[in-house]
């Protein structure tokens, strides 16, 4: 079954194979905007054929409860504007997992990840029965930041070149939410 719930201004899901496409329109119309933020890609991860594999490879990490990847879409899911992802799941005494995500270039600044992330994090702490959700971003990436605060995450760390990210080591700032019934 499918996950899927609907924000103001956007709809949230799990993506499914006939997603390829727009995720792949996505990707390449995204590639410059998202490059600072991610690992280095090679040629092929802005390939349809790729993003087929990529929403298999989810698909798969929903099926072993190893992590969960959403797309977020305009209401009448034409188009992808961003997407998250709660991986690395790790269940038993630890229930947690790390929060990734991305929004359009075109789209950012409109509240609409946060819209996004409110209802994915309810879901997180609700059915998925998760204690606690980290979230790590650059400390250049203010962004970001201000947008986990919004979202109740504190700040519990700082690692030093913690993630490759375009091909250097960077220094994250390390935050966490914590389920709100403790």
């Amino acid at each position: 079954m499918t996950v899927r719930f609907a924000t103001p201004r956007t709809l949230v899901r799990q993506a499914v194979e006939s997603d390829a496409a727009a995720l792949w329109q996505f990707r390449l119309e995204n590639r410059e905007h998202l490059a600072p933020w991610e690992p280095l890609r090679e040629e092929r991860y802005y390939t349809l054929g790729h993003c087929a594999q990529t929403i298999a490879d989810w698909r798969e990490a929903i099926r072993l409860d190893r992590g969960y990847p959403f797309l977020v879409l305009d209401p009448e899911e034409r188009e992808v504007i961003g997407s998250f992802n709660l991986a690395n799941v790790v269940r038993g005494v630890f229930q947690a997992c790390h929060l990734g995500y991305a929004i359009a270039q075109r789209r950012q600044g409109q509240g609409l990840m946060h819209e996004a992330l409110e209802r994915g994090l309810e879901w997180a702490f609700g059915p998925l029965g998760l204690h606690r959700v980290m979230a790590n971003y650059m400390p250049r990436n203010e962004r970001s930041g201000k947008l986990l605060e919004r979202l109740g995450f504190e700040r519990e760390g700082y690692a030093k070149r913690y993630l490759c990210i375009a091909g250097v080591w960077e220094d994250h700032v390390l935050t966490a939410r914590i389920h709100p019934k403790g």
